[in-house]
């Protein structure tokens, strides 16, 4: 094991505890450093724990490490910050928009511009796009446009239904990519590629190691992510930018450790891979992030809205049609990671500039 992910979480406690001294730039400059590290050690240890107990419960630990981490973040800043119900919306969304055209078109690219042409299993493609076109437009849009709609904020029947759907969607994905369906999500001839894919599992007190370095992490960043989510959400209240920006923040800051990998798997030319990877954070972040935050609302009685404008649901409606369209073959270049970019860019131009 490589020695940053062992002490980051360590740091992480030493900075909680340092924290009431901090009143500078500069500590909380090192305080955001030392959070995006214990994220990163988050998922090295979450990768180690899965690779120690295999599929599917490998899957169902990475996944609850990411929405802990996503979830935590909203939390703490709708705790700790001034009231903003549409944090969980903008966070899901610019998740979604991140991967479906960022993560995504950044693999088409560097995989096409190394390996020309790559291939994937369609089946497992375009399984994930039919449940997240189906989720993110029951979550997101539905409720834009029903007749009950006319409330910024979800009552507590539209948060139930958000939930359960979420919940129910998610669940059966897992189940048809783990067990019912494996092959449709295994790279076509996994023969030598398989083994080179895959190292030997780690021993078990290696993996009991991660585990309890997991859990330190975990802890760090959740309570890192609230005593900085003040002084981040003032500071783009200063400069005068869109409250959806701190959305955009915290999307990236959580899926940046999956774009890394899924970026390092598209140039290797194991494409499968990488849409793996890109598509099962973008189903998990509604699938789980959106039901942990819909029963904190309700406890709480947090006001929430999830709706999406028009021109969210343009840009969503946009990016999955494309989506649909580069992978209906099968087979993809460098033009499909092209487009995909620019919608990204499309999407961060009209957030900004609004």
């Amino acid at each position: 094991m490589s020695s940053w992910p062992r002490w980051m979480p360590v740091a992480g406690l030493v900075a909680l505890l340092l924290h009431p001294a901090q009143t500078d730039g500069i500590a909380l400059a090192g305080t955001s450093a030392i959070l995006v590290g214990c994220i990163l050690a988050t998922v090295h240890h979450g990768e180690v724990v899965a690779h120690r107990v295999g599929e599917p419960f490998g899957t169902l630990i990475l996944a609850g490490a990411v929405t802990i981490i996503e979830a935590s973040l909203i939390l703490s800043m709708m705790l700790s910050g001034s009231a903003n119900p549409a944090l969980p919306r903008d966070t899901v969304f610019a998740a979604i928009m991140l991967i479906l055209n960022g993560v995504v078109g950044g693999c088409l690219l560097v995989g096409g511009i190394r390996h020309g042409e790559q291939r994937f299993v369609l089946e497992g493609v375009n399984a994930a796009l039919c449940v997240l076109a189906a989720m993110a437009t029951l979550v997101l849009v539905l409720p834009s446009v029903s007749a009950n709609a006319a409330s910024p904020s979800y009552s507590a029947a539209q948060l139930i239904f958000t939930a359960i759907v979420s919940t129910l969607l998610y669940a059966t994905f897992v189940f048809v990519q783990t067990i019912r369906h494996r092959d449709y999500f295994l790279p076509e001839g996994v023969g030598a590629l398989a083994g080179d894919a895959h190292a030997s599992p780690p021993s078990s007190r290696a993996a009991a190691l991660s585990l309890g370095l997991l859990l330190l992490a975990l802890v760090s960043v959740v309570f890192l992510a609230k005593s900085l989510s003040k002084p981040f959400e003032t500071a783009i209240a200063a400069a005068a930018l869109p409250r959806a920006l701190v959305g955009i923040a915290v999307a990236a800051l959580v899926l940046a450790p999956e774009s890394l990998a899924a970026l390092r798997a598209a140039r290797r030319d194991r494409l499968q891979t990488s849409l793996n990877l890109a598509l099962g954070s973008a189903l998990a972040t509604i699938g789980l992030t959106i039901p942990t935050v819909a029963i904190a609302a309700l406890v709480m009685g947090w006001p929430l809205s999830l709706g999406l404008d028009p021109k969210g649901m343009t840009l969503l409606a946009l990016s999955l049609g494309v989506a649909i369209l580069s992978f209906g073959t099968g087979r993809t270049t460098i033009l499909q990671g092209a487009v995909h970019l620019v919608l990204l860019a499309a999407y961060i131009f009209t957030t900004v500039f609004s």
